[in-house]
């Protein structure tokens, strides 16, 4: 006779995310939905390698981010006044697509507008990441959607390009 499986052994685990590459002087940050489990297992935002994140920031920059190694690149980042976070501080999601994500818990979005008064503007990193812009919007803060940095979104690179370079620098 086989043993009855535990019910809770097949449930998804709840995830943690990643603290925001953050500092006092940003005038911009991007937000994500919730790091893939490529970015979780190496504890860093983007870290899947076909992800196109770090690619299109440095072509805005004129800078091969992407051969730099991770503290490089977010001390680069931060030297453009730009952070990065996430929407969901934790969640239930099984695989990597954002269409997963159940049981989603926001960050607090007020308290990192009090530690960072220069930030004006918040772009968000695709559609499921911009469910939230009316609640940064609500903080006083200027919202733009960017076509997403994912290798699962399929638009050409260079209309993301073009996309990034409107959010962030038009």
């Amino acid at each position: 006779m086989s043993p009855i499986p535990d019910p809770s052994s097949t449930r998804p685990e709840r995830l943690s995310g990643l603290a925001p590459i953050f500092a006092e002087h940003i005038r911009l940050l991007i937000l994500g939905s919730f790091p893939s489990p490529a970015s979780l297992a190496a504890q860093q935002y983007y870290g899947h390698r076909q992800n196109h994140f770090w690619r299109l920031l440095g072509a805005l920059f004129g800078e091969d981010l992407k051969a730099l190694p991770y503290p490089e690149r977010t001390a680069r980042v931060l030297a453009h006044g730009i952070g990065i976070w996430d929407v969901y501080q934790a969640c239930v999601r099984p695989g990597a697509l954002d269409a997963d994500i159940r049981a989603g818990e926001a960050n607090d979005f007020a308290a990192l507008v009090e530690q960072a008064p220069a930030l004006r503007r918040v772009c968000f990193n695709g559609r499921t990441a911009a469910k939230f812009a009316p609640r940064l919007a609500a903080l006083g803060l200027e919202t733009r959607v960017l076509p997403s940095s994912s290798p699962a979104y399929t638009l050409a690179f260079a209309a993301k390009l073009e996309g990034w370079r409107q959010g962030l620098l038009g």
